[in-house]
């Protein structure tokens, strides 16, 4: 069967949940094969990038990117092989990485995409360390938190695709690095496979604030925010004066309805004058390619290590999804499309 004879699957969002979403919110449908035109390339989708940042565009609100229509192809990171061309600057057979459809096959212009390297690491990473969550954890680390020798770094969501990266990064420039993560699974694998200094279970901690203190005897010097909530009003507690705090992102409030109240933290910022910054990864898109290079050295140098949870099927990229905020997976969560 040719390429042009063959359906083309594609995930549909269908419905905007209350709370958490579940499957119902999404459909999986078939569709006619796209044809690529002048200056476009046919992909066949690899793999597929699910990210804690796809449920804000899920809901109706206005948000740093456009939220996802109803009834229309939701869209990500992908990286798919070429299979048919009509670039000068694409052929078949090259790996690719862009922001495209959960479908499995994407008619791509060439300016929405850039060549993946297979030679250098498993196409995959173009997604994870490689790629959008390692580019977040580098810049947001360096740039924002700045970290020097002997500093305490805490990185909440430490087992995730950007928390794996920011605690290695922050070990590689000299820091005692501890993790904040959700079972003794994830803070072994952060302090016997990553080097992290010490990593705490938060579900299984009595107290936070005092098993925290005791991790941190010398108080926090960066906070790298991946959760928000609770646990981050605990890290803040134990801020040190010109402590550098990078926002990077809420998963612990994504699918509440209404935003609870919680502890003021203005205060401790400024009798500390710490620093606290949010921050989209898109807005250093002009160093990527910078970035890219550095991550990749430590990737080869065996001083950075990843893991990926891989989901085949596209029909389970929703449930992958959802995966996500029940904390399924340790490191990068893809699907395995093709």
């Amino acid at each position: 069967m040719t390429v042009q004879q063959q359906i083309n699957r594609q995930i549909i969002l269908v419905k905007r949940p209350t709370g958490i979403p579940d499957e119902s919110c999404f459909k999986l449908a078939t569709t006619a094969m796209p044809q690529p035109v002048s200056g476009q390339v046919l992909l066949r989708t690899r793999f597929l990038s699910v990210d804690p940042y796809m449920r804000g565009r899920i809901n109706d609100r206005k948000s740093y990117v456009a939220p996802f229509q109803l009834n229309e192809v939701l869209n990500g990171g992908v990286v798919g092989e070429v299979v048919e061309s009509d670039s000068n600057e694409f052929a078949r057979g090259d790996f690719v990485v862009g922001n495209l459809g959960w479908q499995d096959y994407f008619s791509a212009d060439e300016k929405e995409i850039r060549k993946v390297n297979p030679d250098i690491a498993p196409v995959s990473t173009a997604l994870g360390v490689l790629g959008m969550p390692g580019l977040t954890a580098y810049f947001g680390l360096l740039d924002i938190g700045q970290p020097m020798q002997n500093e305490t770094v805490v990185v909440s969501g430490a087992a995730g695709a950007v928390g794996t990266v920011v605690g290695q990064i922050a070990k590689i420039h000299g820091c005692r690095v501890v993790g904040i993560a959700g079972s003794d699974k994830k803070t072994k694998y952060l302090i016997d496979e990553l080097g992290f200094d010490a990593a705490i279970n938060y579900r299984a901690a009595p107290n936070l604030g005092v098993v925290l203190k005791d991790s941190c005897p010398n108080g926090v010097d960066i906070y790298f925010d991946n959760v928000g909530g609770e646990i981050s009003d605990a890290v803040i507690s134990l801020i040190n004066n010109n402590a550098r705090i990078p926002l990077c992102g809420q998963i612990s409030l994504y699918n509440e309805t209404q935003i609870p109240t919680g502890p003021r933290i203005q205060p401790q910022l400024l009798t500390h004058s710490a620093l606290m910054k949010g921050f989209i990864v898109r807005n250093y898109a002009d160093r990527f390619d910078k970035g890219i290079r550095q991550l990749a050295v430590w990737v080869q140098e065996k001083k950075l290590k990843y893991v990926e949870n891989v989901v085949d099927g596209l029909e389970n990229a929703p449930k992958a999804f959802i995966g996500l905020f029940a904390g399924e997976n340790l490191g990068k969560q893809l699907v395995k499309v093709s």
